[in-house]
């Protein structure tokens, strides 16, 4: 988006030519450029081993919310949906309680039935019963 300041910036008009110039051409380069952060590219079709998987299962929660609901959560915002499926083994394996609930009274699963792709996560819940 063109900023108005940056022409206010430019006395003549020559200069704001020149400086519109600059800001236009700042703006396509950054349209070339997939980013999922301020600094951060995209990273996508990234492999999660089974370490990686498991390292969510030493996560700590903050506060007074319940452990496994946190460590569920974290895991439901950062993994794959293939991912999770194998993650969501190991949390059962490891003792945990899947229908651990936060500070409100929800479950993971309550909150996934809101979300668009929440469909994936919750039958892989019902295939884990």
């Amino acid at each position: 988006m063109l900023n108005p300041f940056i022409l206010r910036r430019c006395p003549d008009p020559l200069s704001r030519t020149r400086c519109l110039l600059y800001h236009l051409a700042d703006i396509l380069a950054a349209e070339n450029t997939i980013m999922a952060g301020p600094t951060q590219p995209q990273v996508t079709d990234e492999v999660w081993d089974d370490d990686r998987v498991k390292s969510f299962l030493n996560m700590q929660s903050y506060g007074d919310e319940s452990e496994d609901f946190h460590i569920l959560l974290k895991a439901y915002r950062g993994m794959r949906p293939a991912d999770f499926k194998r993650f969501l083994t190991f949390f059962i394996e490891a003792g945990r309680q899947p229908d651990a609930t936060d500070k409100d009274g929800r479950t993971l699963w309550d909150i996934a039935e809101k979300h668009r792709q929440g469909a994936d996560f919750i039958a892989i819940r019902a295939q884990a019963s």
